[in-house]
């Protein structure tokens, strides 16, 4: 028979939430044990020695052998559910399986993933778990702490599925043959994302933006035209200016007469 680990614990009477919660505040925990030759079981376990023991445990599949204060026989069993408070983190509950030495049950044991695959070594592939655990049949003697899967060969696109794994002496596999147990991807592309560039700010002193009478930005000045405010500037007289004489504005437009040789 495989590793197999001793827990202490104690029949209670009472039942309910009132009574779970006078057992957590002395630090023991609630537990129940059933199976199929005897009717359930109320028990509680001290909170100490059940940390103990599944630091022991480490995620292997391991039975646990009871030893009750009133009764002399021992019960061979194994971790059915633990229950935690999600806030607290403390143990709330505990269900326990029984088994017998000569009858074949059900449990779920953990993966164990052995060597160094081919895709993530050679072609940057990355291994992705399709499960964790797998449900097998057995004798309590066969039971195996873990089932190990080698990656060695798995290649980039590959992936390993239950029906290819290695044969266990005296574990039947109950999952379907084609199940997925882990594979080899390539590696997610990193996504860019650029940032929007912000706005130039106006430079200080400078003009702002001719805005027409709807609100738009007026269409820019060809190169070389003036501005039409300074057009208006230039065809404007100055203000107190007085006109030229007719004689000096027709001697301005008549062109110079050639010079005598």
């Amino acid at each position: 028979m495989k590793t197999q680990l001793t827990l202490n614990v104690s029949s209670r009477a009472q039942t309910g939430r009132g009574a779970s919660r006078r057992l957590r505040k002395v630090n023991r925990i609630p537990a129940i044990l059933y199976g199929k030759h005897a009717e359930p079981e109320k028990l509680s376990i001290e909170g100490p020695e059940f940390v103990r023991l599944l630091k022991t445990v480490s995620g292997r599949a391991l039975l646990i052998e009871l030893k009750r204060e009133d009764k002399p026989e021992k019960a061979l069993t194994f971790l059915q559910e633990i229950q935690r408070d999600p806030m607290t983190d403390r143990y709330l509950h505990i269900d326990l399986h029984e088994v017998k030495a000569d009858e074949k049950f059900e449990i779920r044991v953990p993966i164990h993933l052995s060597g160094e695959s081919f895709g993530v070594k050679n072609q940057s592939g990355v291994l992705e778990m399709n499960t964790h655990t797998l449900r097998i049949r057995c004798l309590p003697g066969d039971l195996p702490e873990v089932i190990e899967v080698d990656v060695t060969p798995l290649k980039v696109g590959e992936t390993i599925k239950i029906g290819e794994l290695k044969a266990v002496n005296g574990v039947e596999f109950l999952d379907g043959k084609g199940q997925p147990v882990v594979s080899c991807v390539e590696p997610v592309a990193e996504i860019v994302v650029e940032a929007p560039v912000a706005a130039a700010a106006p430079v200080e002193g400078a003009a702002a933006p001719a805005v027409g009478p709807d609100g738009k930005p007026l269409p820019a000045p060809a190169a070389g035209a003036a501005p039409a405010g300074d057009a208006k500037a230039a065809a404007a007289p100055a203000a107190g200016d007085k006109k030229a004489p007719a004689g000096q504005a027709a001697a301005a437009a008549k062109p110079a007469a050639p010079a005598k040789k």
